[in-house]
């Protein structure tokens, strides 16, 4: 084989090229539909994935990938368009201290509780939050109901099946481990599944936090919206604050990311603990 078929297998793949204009206009359509805000340090990653895209619909250049985006605001291709721009960072226990809290509050709480997880991803966090009511009493048969919630398609899916590799589940304590997770055999071998006990609390669906209403049904006890604000603009910030506060319980808690501060956004919370809030 001759050094030029060598590199020809190993060439990077062609995409079609991003110009500035491109580049404005995807910020526009994705802020718009999800309400999420790219900076200008993104612009080399916002033309791999426009290039990526484009050529995965079969479209010659990335312009017509955004008319076709443009003109039907209904195309399955919005679902992975979207899906490629968000960001799915995620760990059991992550921000421990949030977890101890819910554990003290939702003691002092009446059954049955009902939270919701507004920023789902790949479920880590949500099972954490199962987890923590099982141990504090509460599960789905006294009536505990996890509602889960993400823009992402994909990982909605994949926290579906509630399965993960032992990687991700060593900041699980090792007893609470082995009573809620089942070690996987065979072609399994290294990954674990969460038990029912916990899934059957949970309820995932898919959900743009832009949409101008929201399917809930009751009010929720508590809110985890962590680490999401932080790709929106001010604006969109505090009109999701507003709504948040109708949703919750009187004297319901909102919990944060560990870099976002809401206190100067809304008068509807005010602040609890370190990036806990209560509905005012």
């Amino acid at each position: 084989m001759s050094a030029i078929e060598i590199g020809s297998i190993f060439a990077a793949p062609s995409y079609p090229p991003a110009v500035p204009e491109d580049f404005d206009r995807c910020v526009k359509l994705l802020q718009k539909r999800a309400g999420i805000v790219l900076g200008e340090h993104k612009r080399e990653m916002i033309g791999r994935i426009l290039g990526a895209r484009a050529k995965a619909v079969n479209m010659q250049t990335i312009r017509s990938y955004l008319d076709l985006l443009a003109q039907n605001p209904g195309a399955q291709e919005w679902e992975h368009f979207i899906n490629a721009f968000t960001i799915n960072h995620t760990a059991f226990f992550r921000e421990r201290h949030h977890f101890e809290m819910l554990a003290d509050f939702v003691k002092r709480r009446r059954a049955p509780v009902s939270i919701w997880c507004c920023a789902a991803s790949t479920g880590e966090e949500v099972y954490t939050i199962a987890l923590t009511l099982a141990q504090a009493g509460h599960t789905a048969e006294n009536g505990a109901r996890i509602w889960a919630t993400d823009i992402d398609t994909e990982a909605v899916q994949r926290a579906r099946q509630g399965v993960y590799s032992m990687d991700r589940v060593k900041p699980v304590p090792p007893d609470r481990l082995r009573t809620y997770f089942q070690r996987g055999t065979g072609k399994n071998a290294g990954m674990v599944r969460v038990k029912p006990v916990l899934r059957n609390m949970v309820e995932f669906d898919v959900l743009n936090l832009l949409d101008p209403s929201w399917p809930i049904q009751g009010k929720f006890d508590a809110i985890f919206c962590r680490n999401i604000m932080i790709y929106f603009d001010k604006e969109t910030q505090s009109r999701i604050l507003d709504r948040f506060a109708p949703v919750l319980k009187p004297d319901g808690l909102l919990f944060a990311g560990h870099s976002e501060n809401f206190t100067y956004l809304t008068k509807a919370f005010r602040l609890r603990g370190q990036t806990v809030y209560v509905r005012s």
